[in-house]
């Protein structure tokens, strides 16, 4: 639980990160506003908010978040969430019934992108 809880507050330091250094990504979210949460189905778990080209967190639920992770615990949301393969291990999850998916699919989507951003430049 403690890696789930860790990886979750520094995602929007990643983030904010990315933001700050890579022109192409501060294009991507500017006007971008953006309510979202990441859980375990067990409820722990932060919401995010990006706006005015900032990205922020904060512990809980939150009631009307745009889009929700729910992943079925916190050791598997860990392993997803960092996994080198991205998209597949998020595929993989969706069809193992280890994270549901619930809201906006346009927005998470559109986070899937934002995320991208986090990978190292390919050569």
């Amino acid at each position: 639980m403690l890696k789930f809880k860790l990886l979750l507050w520094l995602l929007p330091k990643l983030l904010q990160r990315a933001i700050n250094t890579q022109p192409a990504c501060a294009r991507y979210v500017q006007d971008k506003i953006l309510l979202f949460q990441i859980r375990t189905r067990g409820g722990a778990g932060r919401y995010f908010t990006i706006a005015d080209n900032k990205v922020r967190s904060t512990a809980g639920l939150h009631p009307a978040p745009q889009f929700t992770l729910s992943f079925r615990d916190a050791d598997r949301g860990f392993s997803i969430l960092s996994a080198k393969n991205g998209k597949e291990a998020f595929l993989n999850a969706l069809h193992d019934q280890d994270l549901d998916i619930s809201g906006d699919f346009v927005e998470v989507m559109w986070f899937q992108g934002l995320t991208e951003f986090l990978q190292p430049p390919k050569p």
